[in-house]
């Protein structure tokens, strides 16, 4: 892309920005080459710790489709509206997901993180992190994706190498009643950006009331609305310009 449309070949001048799996690439490309890229925005990003799988803890539960409590066992909702009504459970479109193709072929969502992050299985296709059928959790399965694609994982084992490489980069937006509960792995997330230190993160994180998957940021021009892409250009500008050096041309800002 540099080379073809004469973009600037600078680490403080290549930014990444995307929302809901893009936005966990945008994070996860900024934290895994923190000095290649020079800041990241990340909207409603896939979960950032799978802790908070979507709603499913695939460290320590036993089903991803059901909890069981002892008297009764209760499916997991997948989908919600803002006012928290479930549209679909984790079992009907882990179904689904089956009856379209099985071994992680499907093309939906679930497959797709399954080839993402998941080790390559016996078959030659990416091995479950769950049984389809069942809901069972795969133990190894789980701690392969731990060691090689939780984000917060990452950066809290190698906060003392990266953190200053990762200092006021990271930019995380999401509604707080987000479509595919993915605001809660941003909590935890966003707990451990706050409480770090030597060097601290600096980094930003806004939920937006009662909103859905995929809010953006709030508007700096229009309190209580959505960020448009004409304010965030302008946002991103501002901060390429505080982070340019000296000697940077200035002709690409917005509004010059």
């Amino acid at each position: 892309l540099e080379e073809e449309f004469g973009m600037m070949a600078e680490p403080w001048s290549r930014v990444l920005a995307g929302g809901s799996t893009g936005g966990w690439e945008a994070l996860a490309l900024q934290i895994f080459h923190p000095t290649f890229f020079g800041g990241a925005w990340s909207w409603c990003p896939d979960s950032v710790d799978f802790h908070a799988y979507q709603i499913v803890n695939i460290y320590d539960d036993e089903n991803a489709y059901e909890r069981d409590r002892g008297w009764v066992t209760v499916e997991r909702p997948s989908n919600r509206l803002p006012d928290g009504n479930v549209q679909f459970t984790m079992r009907q479109e882990g179904h689904y997901e089956l009856a379209v193709a099985d071994r992680s072929r499907s093309g939906g969502q679930w497959a797709i993180w399954e080839a993402a992050h998941g080790p390559v299985g016996a078959d030659g296709y990416p091995r479950p992190i769950w049984d389809h059928e069942t809901g069972v959790i795969d133990r190894e399965t789980a701690e392969y994706w731990r060691e090689n694609f939780d984000l917060h994982h990452h950066l809290r084992e190698n906060w003392s190498r990266i953190g200053n490489d990762l200092r006021g980069k990271l930019h995380i937006a999401t509604g707080d009643m987000d479509s595919y509960y993915l605001e809660l792995a941003v909590y935890r997330l966003e707990e451990f950006l706050g409480q770090a230190t030597d060097p601290p993160a600096d980094a930003r994180v806004e939920y937006g009331r009662r909103r859905p998957h995929c809010w953006l940021g709030e508007s700096p021009e229009r309190p209580g609305e959505e960020i448009n892409y004409r304010e965030f250009i302008l946002e991103v500008g501002a901060y390429l310009e505080g982070r340019a050096p000296a000697a940077a041309p200035r002709e690409w800002l917005p509004g010059r």
